[in-house]
Order: structure tokens, then C-alpha cells, then sequence
């Protein structure tokens, strides 16, 4: 059956467009908006600035040129959920609960099974921005939790739109319910119904209901002279991937390069939105994405660049992210910053921007970056540590990184077609069992060998002077270490979306089975 993505899609959007904003409490010019753009497995070679050669991404290349390049920014896991948790804690997934301890250093997210989500005892950015009389808003993907405790509204956010599950579909709403979309606190859809996504084309208009959800509430905000917090998380570039007709087949890249363009679009959009309503001198903005760009699927999958491995992996490929900052009027435009950052430095740093203190009861990972973004001055002793489920893999100290547990995937799932580290072989470094470096960690210099491939031999009198230092911050980090309660130990299907509030208006709640919890597999 052919569908009429113009017409559904024009339906969903009037009834919602047509739920009015109702200001903010509090008024304030003085406080700049802060808006985070959190893409989905972009790699940090997708981008035309960082070099990739289609150069299919001018509104981001434009954005870096007025503002700001992060070439050393990193996630804090390789996996989406753990990382998204860790940028609204300013928190390692580790401390937050966002890991397993049903096996050793593998990668949990949140599935619709899954019974954990984001714990109340952890503070989340809109929470603490709220008290200095910010709007918060989350549009596209949350993916901390589905259970309704979890949702955004619960922890901070004053408006949502977007799905608290990737886009993955379509179920049978039989053994397993499509995933729903809301707007606020109840859903008013579900993908593949109400929000179509063609697999086979890949064609769907979820990106363009992001941009224009993303200009409502800037528009809605100024006029109440509110300071705002935008959370914009689209995640067309999520395989199945997808993108808006006017995208389709547009790009040299294939399937996955239309969603990057259109995102592209919709950033310069955005940015435009902001110059058009002359608010672009008070508004801090950071793109970046929640883990490296997913290279197991070789067609459908972005590029880590010149890094090693992708998404799943401790490899650079798996951590570092693009990043661009930018803020007319007080970022210089064109500059380049090699500071160590996080995502968890967006917590610290946007609430250094509102004038909010952090949380003094718990350690904080993340710290400011405006001393780097705003006068260029770097910290040297700044540190990445990368974890992978409850295993700490690998730290960055300067230009060194040392890996003490090395591991891409499991042969036997190299033999089913899944490889994290798709043409590329790096005797030793890349290995298919987990393997214990922490007697002789492998060291590598990244300035000159950002592939790591040519570990520097542990006998040489650099080894052992760096490896002293880093030793150094790696006994202290886990003297100090509390891992918080793990949230993906145990899943049931009884909490899959089959009735979210919401789907008695829309005659859409679904009969779930009985309770019956299970220890979660993770494989990766």
C-alpha cells in the first residue's frame, strides 16, 4: 500500500502545532539560551570540516567557521544510552547506574525491556537550570529510560517531544509494541503507524518535525523573554536510517549521507531562527554526537575518519566525536581548541553559563569549558577516561592514551557478520577476547599515531616516565570510584511501550504479558 507521507505527516503536525506554549516562569535577558545538538552514531569524520571529502555538511562547516572547533572531544561510552546519561548527570556511566554487572565490560543500553532507567538520586541538567528560571525542552530521542518514571517531564524537562526508545521497527504489537512517540507526557503516536518510516526508501519526515518542533519553542521563548535549554536529539543518522523526500538519494554517500545533509539543513536552520530573532549573541550552541559512527554496518554506518574501530569500541573511532561550539559575540570565530573534553563537560559548562552551581554531594566528571572556548586556555591535566560497561578500557592524559584492557568483539560473532572494526586489522591493539593490559598497559601516542597502531615499546624511558603519571591518576580515580546501582542487571518484557499514557485517547494501548524479570544479556 502506497503511503501519503505528506498528508499524514501534515495531520500529526497541525494537532500538535496546535497545542499553545504557556511561557515560562521567570523572565531574564541577562542568562544566554543554551542549546546542545546530540546526534546519533555520527563519526567524527562525517563532517566536510573535519575532512571528509563529499563536503556535504556547508551549514556545519559555516557553523565552525563563526565559532569554534573541538577536534579532542570524546563521549563517555561507546554506546548511546550510557553516554546520553552521562551528558544530563555531567556524570561516568559507572557512577550513574547506566552499566551491567551480569557480565564483564559489555556495553548496556536501554532496550524496551529493560527495567532500570535513570535513577532519581541522580540530578539532571534541566533540573538544576530550572532554578535559575530556564524552559527546558527535549526534542527527538531520550533513551534513558521508558518506563514513565523515567521520562523526561519527570526529571526536569518542561516539554518533550520525541520517543523514550530509538526508531528500531516495525513490531507486531503482538510480541513487541511499536515504540510511541509523545508530545509531553502522554504519546500521540507510534512509529511506522502515526510517524511512517519507509525501510525500503528510507524516506520519512520525522527530521523536518524536529526542526520546525526546534523553532516553536525558540520562537515561543523568546517572545516570553525566557532563557532556554534545547535538547535537539534527531536520530535519522540511527540505522534503519531515514530522511525527508526532499533528501532521498541526494547524496554521493548513499543512504546515510541524506540524513546527514538534511540534518546539516536543519542545523543551519536553527542557527538562522536565532539570527532572524537577533538572539544569536545570547545563545551558546554545541553540536556533537553521542558515540563514533557505527562502521559494523558497511553500508548504513558514518566514518570515524583517521581513528581506529567505531561505535561499541574504546578505539579513538568508538569515542571521539565531532564537536563545534558556537556563540557570535563572544566565541571567536575559526578558532581551534585541542582542550580535553566530554560530553559531561556539557553539564558543568552550561551551568557555569546559567550561573548555577554544580552539585556539591557527589563527585562530578565534567568540568568547564569556557576558559578554552572563550580565551583559549587549554588544561593540560585534563583526563578521558573510557569505559566500557563496568571496565575501566583505556585513559587519556595529554597526547598519551593507554589501554589496559583491549577487546573489539568475539569471533564467534565476527562468524555472524558483526565487526566493530570493519576493514581494519591491528595485530595485538585489535583483539577478540578481552584482554588484560593492566600489568603492561599499551601506550600510545595519539599525536603521532592518532590510528593506534604503533604502541610505544613499554622497555623505553617515555613509557615508563608517562606510564608513572597516568598510573598515578588511574589508582587515584578508583581509590575514589562508587559505582552507583546498575540499571541494566534486569529486564521483563511486562515493561515494553504497550500502554503509555496517553493511548486510551488515541485507542492505542496494547495487552502486555504477565511480569516474569530475566538477568539481560549484553554481547558486546
Amino acid at each position: 500500500m502506497e503511503v501519503n507521507f505528506g498528508a499524514v505527516f501534515f495531520t500529526i503536525y497541525a494537532l500538535l502545532a496546535s497545542c499553545m506554549y504557556d511561557g515560562a516562569a521567570g523572565k531574564s535577558t541577562d542568562k544566554p539560551n543554551i542549546i546542545i545538538m546530540l546526534m546519533d552514531d555520527m563519526g567524527w569524520g562525517d563532517l566536510g570540516i573535519f575532512g571528509h571529502p563529499a563536503k556535504e555538511t556547508p551549514n556545519l562547516d559555516k557553523m565552525a567557521a563563526e565559532g569554534i572547533l573541538l577536534p579532542d572531544f570524546y563521549t563517555a561510552n561507546p554506546l548511546c544510552s550510557p553516554s546520553r546519561a552521562a551528558l544530563m548527570t555531567g556524570r561516568l556511566p559507572i557512577r550513574n547506574g547506566f552499566y551491567t554487572t551480569n557480565q564483564h565490560a559489555r556495553n548496556g543500553y536501554t532496550p524496551q525491556d529493560i527495567v532500570g532507567g535513570i535513577p532519581d538520586s541522580e540530578v539532571l541538567l534541566p533540573e538544576l537550570l530550572n532554578k535559575a528560571g530556564y524552559r527546558s525542552k527535549i526534542i527527538g530521542k531520550w533513551h534513558l529510560g521508558q518506563q514513565p518514571q523515567f521520562h523526561p517531564l519527570i526529571h526536569g524537562f518542561d516539554e518533550w517531544f520525541g520517543a523514550p526508545n530509538c526508531h528500531f521497527g516495525p513490531y507486531n504489537n503482538k510480541n513487541t509494541p511499536n515504540i510511541p512517540v509523545y508530545k509531553d507526557a502522554e504519546m500521540v503516536g507510534r512509529y511506522y503507524e502515526d510517524f511512517p518510516i519507509d525501510k525500503k526508501t528510507g524516506e520519512s519526515n520525522l527530521t523536518q518535525i524536529y526542526i520546525k518542533e526546534a523553532l516553536i519553542f525558540i520562537e515561543a521563548q523568546q517572545k516570553a523573554d525566557t532563557p532556554f535549554f534545547l535538547y535537539w536529539t534527531p536520530d535519522a543518522t540511527h540505522a534503519p536510517l531515514y530522511s525527508s523526500k526532499d533528501f532521498v538519494g541526494t547524496s554521493q554517500r548513499g543512504r546515510y549521507g541524506d540524513p546527514v545533509r538534511e540534518l546539516d539543513s536543519g542545523v543551519g536552520i536553527i542557527l538562522q531562527k536565532l539570527r532572524e530573532l537577533k538572539i544569536d549573541n545570547n545563545t551558546f550552541v554545541l553540536f556533537t554526537s553521542d558515540n563514533g559512527a557505527a562502521t559494523y554496518n558497511r553500508d548504513s554506518g558514518g566514518s570515524n575518519g583517521p581513528f581506529l574501530c567505531g561505535k561499541e569500541t574504546t578505539y579513538e573511532g568508538g569515542m571521539r566525536e565531532p564537536a563545534i561550539a558556537w556563540w557570535p559575540g563572544k566565541i571567536n570565530p575559526g578558532g581551534v581548541t585541542h582542550q580535553l573534553g566530554t560530553v559531561m563537560d556539557l553539564f558543568t559548562t552550561a551551568l557555569e553559563l546559567a550561573g548555577v552551581e554544580s552539585p556539591t554531594d557527589r563527585i562530578i566528571d565534567g568540568k568547564s569549558l569556557l576558559p578554552a572556548l572563550l580565551n583559549n586556555k587549554v588544561d593540560p591535566d585534563r583526563v578521558v577516561f573510557y569505559y566500557r560497561g563496568n571496565e575501566m578500557m583505556a585513559v587519556r592524559h595529554g597526547l598519551y592514551k593507554a589501554h589496559y584492557w583491549t577487546w573489539t568483539n568475539s569471533l564467534q560473532e565476527r562468524a555472524r557478520g558483526v565487526n566493530f572494526c570493519q576493514g581494519e586489522n591491528v595485530t595485538d591493539i585489535m583483539t577478540h577476547e578481552q584482554t588484560n593490559r593492566t600489568l603492561s598497559p599499551l601506550l600510545i601516542h595519539l599525536g603521532k599515531d592518532p590510528g593506534e597502531r604503533y604502541p610505544i615499546a613499554n622497555h623505553t624511558q617515555e613509557y615508563k616516565t608517562v606510564m608513572k603519571t597516568i598510573q598515578a591518576i588511574v589508582d587515584d580515580h578508583k581509590t575514589n570510584m562508587i559505582p552507583g546501582d546498575p540499571q541494566f542487571n534486569w529486564c521483563d518484557s511486562a515493561v515494553m511501550n504497550w500502554s503509555p499514557p496517553g493511548c486510551e485517547k488515541l485507542n492505542k494501548c496494547l495487552k502486555g504479558p504477565a511480569s516474569k524479570p530475566y538477568k539481560c544479556t549484553w554481547p558486546h
